[in-house]
């Protein structure tokens, strides 16, 4: 039997995945490498492949859930980020996309448009990096 807190972390997970879906399905159509990407990201999150399919497979339109701290909001913006570039193709919804998440986490939406630097063609940055970045985040890139 899960705990209550095993139980609120699995949700959590499950909500971040939701989040990548809610960008890969905004176009009605989800490309074959987006779909990779969602399982290696449950993988890394420790979902089971069926918890990811049973995700994809919803017939539910995800909204954007947003996460209760500065970091998670950025880590979710790096894996939204990856999602943005998993099909090889940056269109223009995907960058609106973010922006509107962006701003619902509070941050100016010039933070995509550097992540999207940052990030050029899909590659992350070091972890160093992203370090530095999630803090200069908070406090260059606040809405006042």
């Amino acid at each position: 039997m899960q705990g209550f807190f095993e139980n609120q972390y699995l949700s959590y997970k499950k909500n971040h995945i939701k989040n990548l879906l809610a960008l890969a399905k905004a176009d009605g159509h989800m490309h074959e490498k987006e779909i990779a990407l969602l399982f290696k990201l449950g993988k890394k999150y420790n979902l089971k492949e069926w918890q990811v399919q049973n995700l994809i497979d919803s017939e539910e339109k995800y909204e954007v859930d947003i996460p209760n701290n500065h970091n998670d909001k950025m880590n979710l913006l790096y894996d939204l980020i990856l999602m943005v570039y998993a099909d090889e193709k940056v269109e223009k919804r995907e960058i609106e996309f973010c922006e509107g998440v962006a701003k619902k986490f509070g941050l100016k939406k010039d933070i995509v448009q550097l992540l999207l630097k940052v990030f050029d063609r899909g590659l992350p940055p070091s972890p160093d990096e992203w370090d530095d970045l999630r803090k200069d985040a908070k406090n260059k890139y606040a809405l006042k």
